[in-house]
């Protein structure tokens, strides 16, 4: 009789853990879709764009990598209005530019012109949308990374 009442317990237990932990997640993510809902309903919004990692290839084989993240602002109006997200082009306009870059010295990036890229990024991404939907693209990481380093 103890050892049924002691499953019984342990059921019980299991049973209001799994309940608290779902109403809770539940909770979490309504409050994080009103905020971010909030967050679009006028003026100016910034987001980040995901870390991007863009192959240096040179002498025939890629010499290390650049990683690259970003942030943008945008109006928030525009932003809703957008079909597509806008951060989607910004990574891929950043990836494209930093690639086909022939100026690019990967060992030396101080002298990259980091003002011409964002706003390459920003006026490409604003044509491929169709509307002025980003107005300023940040630089939040730029980094090279050579193959040796990874190995390590």
């Amino acid at each position: 009789m103890q050892i049924v009442r002691l499953l019984l317990a342990g059921v019980w237990a299991c049973a209001v853990t799994v309940g608290a932990s779902l109403g809770l997640s539940y909770w979490k993510d309504g409050r994080a879709a009103s905020a971010a809902r909030q967050e679009y309903s006028e003026g100016v919004v910034s987001e980040k764009t995901r870390i991007i990692n863009v192959p240096m290839i040179a002498e025939g084989g890629v010499q290390g990598y650049i990683i690259a993240q970003f942030a943008f602002t945008a109006d928030a109006t525009a932003l809703r209005q957008s079909a597509v997200p806008p951060e989607t082009y910004v990574v891929d306009e950043a990836f494209r530019n930093i690639y086909a870059d022939e100026k690019l010295d990967f060992r030396n990036l101080a002298r990259y012109d980091l003002g011409q890229l964002t706003r390459t990024v920003r006026e490409r991404v604003n044509k491929r949308l169709q509307a002025e939907v980003v107005q300023d693209v940040l630089v939040q990481d730029f980094n090279y990374v050579s193959k040796d380093q990874i190995r390590r």
